[in-house]
């Protein structure tokens, strides 16, 4: 069994004051799942991976794998295998060479490493590239080889520290995918770790969400997008971003331009118990459409139209007070309106709508 647990773990860097990169991480991994850690520069994501590798120190709580607690192990004796993003392969070696370097190191007979290797680079595709050194090599190619460097030490867990961010937008793409399935097939418990959300989002059995060392959520990329527990959550999370806006609060709900839209009275009532005359109002771009003549909606000035294929995503302005709001909107690729262009648009369905406290940006829709 591989469960991995962070145990209120804390990684403290001295300074005036301390900066605490990762701060009382409380995180379990199930045997076999695939977590992506993810989160803005600096939230203290790879220092939770380095930590758990053994190459940050613990100053707070603990870490476990197995069951057993390793703060204190040292890497070689935690049973883990690391992915760099720098692939870290050794250029006068072959890619075979490469591969079972670490078995090599370990005493491993001659035979028994080369029946491994050939197994890894079979699983990967790398069977016709063995004999080659990593500079005849593709970067999505050498990204396999450090892989397979990986599997074959069959370690308990697998690390991956955004190892695809050296690859061009087409080779990830189909790099992620090579990813989550050689995860489901070994069934090895994988801790992957990225900035970017769209990875996260298809790639992870569950998603923990980062923000200046604390987290904010671990749970399913769909209970993510659709159930964000903050805003900043919110707002991380989706590609494009979730609109968020401070919006003045009536009796009837927010006021968004010449759009007021219903809230629950629930909403209103603790909001209004907590004196506040505003709430951060939350809608995706799909939950918003191009209003009909006879509909209520905001007046939208169109100052982007980004064609995608498939869809198309407006960008424009919204007043909202004495302010001008950015807002996106996806609408139909095949009529989309042009630059310059005033549009009405409003919210398709209002249980699409997330509210957020204005001060501390918690969730306060159900």
């Amino acid at each position: 069994m591989a469960e991995v647990a962070y145990v209120n773990a804390s990684r403290v860097f001295p300074g005036s004051p301390p900066v605490r990169a990762v701060d009382q991480l409380e995180l379990n991994v199930a045997d076999g799942e695939f977590l992506v850690l993810v989160g803005p520069s600096g939230s203290g994501k790879s220092t939770a991976l380095r930590m758990l590798a053994g190459l940050e120190d613990v100053d707070e709580g603990a870490i476990e794998i197995g069951g057993k607690d390793v703060t204190n192990v040292p890497p070689k004796g935690r049973d883990i295998a690391m992915v760099f993003q720098s692939y870290a392969l050794y250029p006068h070696m072959t890619v075979a060479e490469n591969m079972g370097f670490a078995l090599k190191l370990r005493g491993v007979p001659k035979q028994q490493i080369k029946d491994k290797v050939a197994e890894a680079a079979k699983m990967l595709d790398l069977t016709k590239y063995l004999d080659r050194k990593p500079k005849a090599l593709s970067g999505g190619q050498r990204q396999r080889v450090a892989m397979g460097r990986a599997i074959v030490r069959e370690p308990s867990v697998f690390l991956m520290d955004e190892p695809l961010s050296n690859l061009d937008a087409k080779l990830r793409v189909e790099t992620r995918a090579n990813i989550a399935a050689l995860q489901k097939r070994l069934d090895t418990t994988t801790i992957y770790v990225t900035h970017d959300q769209v990875e996260a989002m298809t790639m992870g059995h569950r998603v923990a969400v980062l923000k200046d060392g604390l987290l904010q959520q671990c749970d399913t990329p769909r209970e993510l997008y659709e159930r964000p527990a903050n805003a900043f959550v919110a707002g991380f999370m989706g590609s494009p971003a979730m609109n968020l806006k401070t919006v003045p609060l009536t009796a009837e709900g927010a006021q968004l331009d010449g759009l007021v839209v219903p809230l629950p009275r629930t909403v209103l009532d603790s909001v209004a118990a907590e004196g506040l005359t505003e709430v951060t109002f939350g809608v995706r771009p799909e939950a918003l459409h191009l209003a009909g003549a006879d509909e209520d909606g905001m007046e939208l000035t169109v100052e982007l139209v980004e064609e995608l294929g498939a869809d198309a995503y407006v960008y424009g302005s919204v007043r909202i007070g004495d302010a001008s709001e950015r807002f996106i909107v996806r609408v139909d690729s095949r009529t989309p309106p042009a630059f310059g262009q005033k549009v009405k648009v409003a919210v398709r369905d209002n249980s699409e709508i997330h509210l957020f406290h204005p001060e501390s940006g918690k969730r306060l829709s159900a």
